[in-house]
Formats: structure tokens, sequence, C-alpha cells
């Protein structure tokens, strides 16, 4: 049998995760980092170094 690589095997780890844990998780992570962003967007049209 051919060896997977370490990425295909993450793939495959992160899809067998996803249907364990549903889809509320990863509303609440993709919602999150999007408020990271905004929020470093936000900070840095706040700051004037000029």
């Amino acid at each position: 049998m051919r060896e997977i690589s370490a990425e295909a095997r993450l793939h495959l780890y992160a899809r067998s995760l996803s249907r364990k844990t549903g889809t509320g998780f990863h509303t609440a992570a993709l919602y999150s980092a999007l408020a990271v962003i905004a929020a470093v967007v936000f900070g840095t049209f706040s700051v004037h170094p000029f």
C-alpha cells in the first residue's frame, strides 16, 4: 500500500474531526477569525504614524 503524505493525513484527520464536532464549531471559528481580522484592520486605521 502506498504511503500517504502528511498533508493528506492532516486533511483526512480534519475531515473526520469536522464530522464529530458539527458545524457550530466551524461557524464560531470562522466568525472569530473574521472578528480578529476586522480588529486588526480597524486598529491600523486608528493609528496615524505620520
